[in-house]
């Protein structure tokens, strides 16, 4: 059995779900989810530039309304229970944690715990954060010892 850790931000819509779990043909693969609530993820300031650089304005004007804190919470734990719903249903084993602080000290741990093979962070562009490489996965080549995957979530 294949082992992932599977970084998300938000829901894995159906074809997320067929991108992730057929990655690895035929071989059976287990996902450790880890989903860290939106609006604890980067600086608001950050993800309205990003917004602007693709050109959805209106998402920028919204980020400060994002939840935050305890309030993001609910949201992120419906959000994790879907995706490991669909990951389940897709026939793969899946367990998942909130993250709710220092995300890449949370990986490492979970890597090591689960003996995973590879981690995939399935994320919606950040320009900003990339550049700098200051993004999860870029970040995260440098701490889990483990192949990291970065993948653009599909929306629905």
């Amino acid at each position: 059995m294949f082992t992932s850790v599977l970084m998300i931000e938000k829901p894995l819509t159906s074809e997320d779900v067929e991108f992730v779990t057929t990655l690895h043909g035929d071989e059976g693969v287990s996902f450790v989810v880890l989903m860290q609530p939106r609006g604890d993820q980067a600086d608001v300031l950050l993800r309205a530039i990003d917004d602007v650089a693709v050109g959805e304005l209106k998402e920028a004007v919204r980020e400060a309304d994002e939840p935050a804190g305890e309030k993001a919470k609910a949201p992120a734990e419906r959000a994790l229970e879907h995706s490991l719903a669909a990951l389940r249903a897709a026939g793969c084993e899946a367990v998942g944690h909130l993250v709710e602080d220092h995300p890449l000290d949370k990986l490492k741990s979970v890597v090591d715990e689960a003996d995973a093979d590879e981690v995939i962070v399935l994320t919606e562009p950040h320009y900003v954060e990339e550049f700098f490489h200051r993004d999860w996965a870029s970040r995260a080549r440098h701490k889990v010892g483990v192949p990291v995957l970065k993948l653009f979530a599909h929306s629905e």
